[in-house]
């Protein structure tokens, strides 16, 4: 039975976690970027990353804070969300629509991303991460935010535009998700307050992040499957299901780059602010350093690390260009790594 209440309460919180963040905190940032006039990429790779990434920083967060060494399910949802992203989103947007991408701010992002899964994986199979490694990340972070700035001047390319959607829609519409818009539209402020709109929403997205690290714990337990494991597949893959959406949005809407910018741009705010905030945290609090370790996060970061090498391979040999076999592949690799874990259980 408790079980049975424990899952409920994960898929529950999976699903408003979803239409929170697209219904309601992407699209605060959407507003925030016209105010700031970003640029279609600098948007995808900064706001729109941190929006759709900010239920793993939250599980990554509660997860370092609470007592018992929990420290695997934080780390474990970062990696697996970034096989999750990297794979199986890059993989959707490419079967979705044939898109030419703008190599310019593609290659800033991968850059960016190798560095910060170099840097995780270093600190994984050191065995620990001292408050140095935090400062790394955090740093590397800002680094990556002047560069998405900035990028355009260092190599000039052509923006493809970011135009929001003026037109106002009910806030509840018919349909199988109204149950779970219905409250959500009666708790928030009016669209038009978008700034009250974003901080009602990080509110709202720490709260049921730590349902979920409270649920992964217990079903762990209960099931007698090490945390890791939950963490690298169940939360990281539905922590990850509002990036899915607000990149197959913007790539039906063919805005490519902004989709693969997103997808690599949470990433690396996955890997640098996710565990490099959290990390560092708690590490001023109660001094010491963050244990990480394990053969379940070792396989799983060494993979991604080679993820992100055969992303860059396919990018170069279709000369930036993303169709239904770089899809097939990215997504049927994503399906090997999911049936390895289970079958390694």
């Amino acid at each position: 039975m408790q079980l049975i209440l424990y899952a409920l309460a994960m898929l529950l919180s999976f699903v408003l976690l979803a239409r929170l963040v697209d219904k309601f905190f992407v699209a605060s940032l959407d507003k925030i970027s016209k105010d700031l006039k970003l640029s279609s990429d600098a948007a995808g790779a900064t706001l729109m990353a941190v929006g759709s990434s900010a239920p793993e920083l939250f599980v990554a967060l509660f997860a370092v804070l609470k007592p018992g060494n929990h420290e695997v399910i934080g780390i474990g949802s970062i990696v697996g969300s970034a096989l999750f992203n990297l794979l199986f989103i890059g993989g959707a947007v490419a079967l979705i629509r044939k898109t030419k991408l703008t190599w310019q701010p593609v290659l800033r992002d991968i850059v960016f991303y190798f560095i910060a899964v170099a840097l995780l994986l270093w600190g994984i199979i050191d065995g620990d991460f001292s408050i140095w490694n935090a400062v790394a990340f955090l740093v590397l972070y800002l680094v990556y935010v002047w560069a998405v700035v900035k990028w355009r001047k260092i190599l000039p390319y052509k923006d493809n535009g970011f135009n929001i959607e003026e037109e106002q829609e009910e806030c509840v519409k018919k349909g199988i998700a109204s149950w779970i818009d219905r409250p959500l539209c009666y708790l928030f402020p009016s669209p038009e307050k978008y700034y009250r709109v974003f901080t009602f929403s990080i509110l709202l997205i720490a709260g049921l992040s730590w349902v979920l690290v409270e649920s992964a714990i217990h079903i762990s337990y209960l099931l007698n499957i090490p945390e890791a494991i939950i963490a690298l597949t169940v939360l990281a893959i539905g922590t990850s299901v509002p990036d899915l959406f607000s990149s197959l949005v913007v790539a039906k809407q063919g805005r490519g780059d902004m989709a693969v910018s997103n997808a690599i741009g949470s990433n690396v705010f996955d890997i640098l602010v996710g565990l490099g905030l959290p990390f560092l945290i708690v590490m001023l609090i109660h001094g010491g350093s963050i244990q990480a370790g394990g053969d379940d996060l070792m396989r799983s970061s060494y993979i991604l690390f080679a993820s992100v090498i055969v992303f860059i391979i396919l990018l170069l040999i279709k000369r930036w260009k993303v169709n239904w076999l770089t899809g097939a592949i990215l997504i049927g690799l994503y399906l090997f790594y999911l049936i390895r874990e289970i079958v390694l259980l």
